[in-house]
């Protein structure tokens, strides 16, 4: 076997041998050459000193006589030393009795002797005579050439580099021929008996190489002939198994036809079992698809006519109606409100399961939209004698990131569901700022009652659609069991966590953590100013406690004041700017006591007082429970107002003051609802029944705002709208979609068509009115 040299291990060996050896010649070669460096750099200095102290005495009495000719004769003997190339004997007036000098040797390796040592060094001796030991005569001066020392010296020390190079080579010659014989050789004829090995005799015995029995590389060839031997078993073994493996092969293939065989049958039957579940899958899709058409056309036909009803029956609530109608009006009209509710839910779920469901991103006030929603569901609450309360944190944010509508529905859900199935003791609705990490806000929505509880056992199956806790709860107090399932899918499509707690008997807490990205930090409302209030507040009641915090929250002076009503009042401490009352018959208790005392009453809204009934017990504002927060600042600061604001009345100023808005309807039940209601709230209204009757009133009338029927004959809305927007006298006039379709590609449909914003039916007015804020002039954007 051929081995490069520079891969033989002789060679390494001596290449590393002679490389340190090398290192260390050249080391103490320098070290050498610095020494003699030194002592020649000395020796310079001390020839010429030799040569001065020689001179020394004649010079100085030729000095001291004058004499040129002796002085001439002196400095020529100085110059016959090689390396003096100039002499000189100066009088003490500096003139010079004698000086002589010759150039300086020339060659090529000057520079180095001149970099060693300098390139000439100048010596000045003065000149006394015995007699007269203080009297200068003069100086003797010479000039020294170096490089007749630094050639020298760089001979020398070329010659011990050159030296030290060659012992180094002729070193690693010796070393690579020793450690060849002695490593090399060996290794190399081993390494070949081992290639040409070829029977199995041969193989089971390698020999030594002479002389090496007893070293390393005997060693190595016991260790290779011990792995040989054990190699030989190994491969007998080996041959064996191999035999038995074949065998058992055989016999595998057989089996292996037999199974293949009846794979094969089995294939058959799988892709048949497959052809005909792919039939199922279609035709599931295809339920499917018509069970998405079928809901979307059930919501279109459903709800046009209860727009027609509640909006009839909410016209006719606004009339003047004695005391048994308005109640049979208002059961129908909360009947109607429950047959949506139910029929959004329905709708809702249909689209998780179709995956049709989309969330906005958009800016709006969490705590103002779980005040509003508590408002609306506060004369349950009074129905039922129950307590209702309202805790916003006064950390959180202003404005955050979301969908408002599905927020609404979780909260609304939960909190109807609380009102339901509590018959005493108080419904709490809570919202608190858990966590913040950057611009996320992590928040806890809490709906926590004193109602009927939840077992533990059916805490796992509550969020399962048309499924109740007890069989018997969905017949004492209604429900189809779709509210907690929807709250749960839409909880989770936000990446929020929906958590419950309950005991029966005790209540249930509802708890929803939902991440939110802030929008605007600052509060969208302005606090009161600071006054010192008395806060009366009946035993047992929670409202005075979250009343106290949220004015301490206001930097309001709070004195609070617990009373018993079945118990004599206690006295009313003087000195409070004004009194927050909880109810009408204390504001009758107290109505001679400090009567030039401000009083604000916080009741529901079937215990307001009227306005006469009002100002005779003192109360200069009343607000209804639980208090939404900016109508309770701006109540407290309408109290010191001399003219109260228009907000501070009970009746409000109509909206429209006689703006003239387009209503493009073909339905005459819906005509007369929404024609009602913008007429109740201040506009004055033209119909169109499809859209080319619109096109032609837009043409010869001026409106501020057009509300947009979708399915209409002739021409429906959504043309219409293109149209409008391709006219440049039409292409900024804000148009309202007014539809029954409720989904979300209505919404997409109707956006595409160059529709501003949609309104589904049925509507209520206050829905309405929102959206007419937000779109004409002066109103909410």
């Amino acid at each position: 076997m051929d081995i490069r040299l520079t891969n033989r291990l002789s060679f390494k060996q001596a290449r590393l041998s002679v490389l340190v050896a090398f290192a260390l010649g050249i080391l103490l070669g320098l070290a050498q050459v610095v020494v003699d460096y030194r002592s020649e750099d000395a020796l310079i200095d001390q020839e010429v000193q030799a040569q001065i102290n020689v001179s020394l005495s004649p010079a100085a009495r030729i000095a001291y006589n004058i004499d040129a000719e002796l002085a001439m004769e002196l400095v020529s003997g100085l110059l016959e030393a090689p390396q003096v190339v100039r002499a000189e004997i100066i009088d003490n007036n500096g003139i010079a009795l004698a000086s002589v000098s010759r150039p300086m040797a020339t060659s090529r390796y000057r520079t180095v002797s001149d970099a060693l040592f300098g390139r000439r060094r100048d010596y000045s001796q003065p000149l006394y005579v015995e007699h007269a030991p203080n009297e200068l005569l003069g100086h003797l001066v010479i000039e020294v050439d170096t490089f007749y020392q630094g050639a020298s010296f760089l001979r020398r020390a070329g010659l011990t580099m050159l030296s030290g190079f060659v012992l180094s080579l002729v070193l690693s010659l010796v070393l690579m021929v020793l450690f060849y014989a002695m490593l090399t050789k060996p290794l190399v004829r081993l390494i070949n008996d081992l290639l040409d090995m070829r029977t199995e005799g041969e193989r089971s015995r390698l020999p030594c190489p002479d002389g090496h029995e007893r070293d390393e590389i005997g060693a190595l060839v016991e260790v290779i002939n011990r792995q040989l031997q054990s190699i030989d078993v190994n491969l007998r073994q080996k041959l064996r198994a191999e035999e038995r493996l074949r065998k058992y092969l055989e016999e595998l293939e057989s089996i292996v036809e037999t199974r293949t065989t009846e794979v094969q049958l089995t294939n058959a039957q799988l892709r048949e079992s497959n052809r005909e579940l792919e039939a199922s899958r279609e035709a599931a899709l295809d339920m499917a698809r018509a069970r998405s058409a079928f809901l979307a056309n059930m919501s279109h036909e459903i709800r046009t006519p209860i727009n027609g009803l509640l909006g009839m029956i909410g016209l006719t609530l606004d009339s003047q109606l004695n005391d048994e109608q308005r109640q049979q009006l208002s059961i129908a009209y909360d009947s109607g409100k429950v047959l949506v509710a139910l029929l959004n839910d329905i709708l809702d779920l249909s689209k998780f399961e179709a995956g049709k469901l989309q969330l906005e991103q958009i800016p709006f006030d969490l705590g103002a939209l779980l005040e509003e929603t508590a408002s609306l569901l506060s004369q349950n609450a009074g129905k039922q004698d129950i307590e209702l309360i309202c805790e916003i944190d006064p950390q959180l944010p202003g404005l955050l990131l979301g969908d408002p509508t599905r927020v609404r529905q979780i909260v609304s859900n939960l909190l109807s569901n609380a009102l339901k199935f509590t018959e005493q003791g108080h419904v709490a609705l809570r919202l608190k700022l858990n966590k913040s990490e950057g611009d996320l806000r992590r928040v806890c929505i809490q709906v926590s009652d004193t109602g009927i509880g939840i077992p533990e056992q059916a805490l796992g199956d509550i969020f399962s659609p048309f499924t109740q806790a007890d069989a018997q709860i969905s017949r004492r107090f209604g429900g189809t069991g779709l509210g907690l399932a929807l709250c749960k899918s839409l909880t989770d499509a936000m990446h929020g966590e929906l958590h419950v707690n309950s005991e029966p008997g005790c209540g249930s807490t509802f708890s929803v953590f939902l991440p939110l990205h802030s929008h605007d930090d600052s509060p969208r409302y302005q606090p009161p100013t600071p006054r010192k209030v008395l806060l009366w507040n009946r035993y047992g009641q929670m409202q005075g406690p979250v009343l106290e915090r949220l004015l301490r929250s206001w930097n309001m002076r709070c004195t609070p004041l617990d009373y018993d009503p079945a118990a004599p009042l206690p006295s009313a401490p003087p000195g409070h700017d004004f009194w927050l009352l909880d109810s009408p018959q204390l504001a009758q208790q107290l109505e001679q006591v400090q009567p030039a005392t401000p009083r604000l009453l916080l009741c529901s809204y079937g215990q307001q007082l009227d306005n006469q009934r009002a100002n005779t017990l003192h109360i200069r504002q009343q607000v209804a429970t639980p208090p939404p927060r900016n109508r309770l600042a701006r109540a407290i600061d309408a109290l010191f107002e001399q003219a109260q604001s228009s907000d501070s009345n009970q009746g409000a100023q109509p909206l429209g003051s006689g703006q003239r808005l387009l209503l493009v309807e073909d339905n005459a039940v819906n005509q007369m609802v929404a024609r009602g209601m913008l007429s109740r709230l201040g506009f004055e209204v033209d119909l169109a029944e499809h859209g080319e009757a619109a096109l032609s009133k837009l043409a010869d009338q001026d409106y501020a705002l057009v509300l947009m029927d979708c399915n209409m004959p002739i021409m429906d809305g959504y043309e219409t709208s293109r149209r409008m927007r391709a006219d440049p006298r039409w292409e900024k006039l804000p148009i309202i979609a007014l539809t029954a379709n409720a989904l979300q590609e209505d919404r997409q449909r109707c956006k595409d068509a160059g529709m501003d914003d949609y309104l589904a039916k049925p509507f209520k007015r206050e829905d309405l009115q929102a959206i007419l804020l937000r779109w004409l002039p002066g109103g909410g954007q």
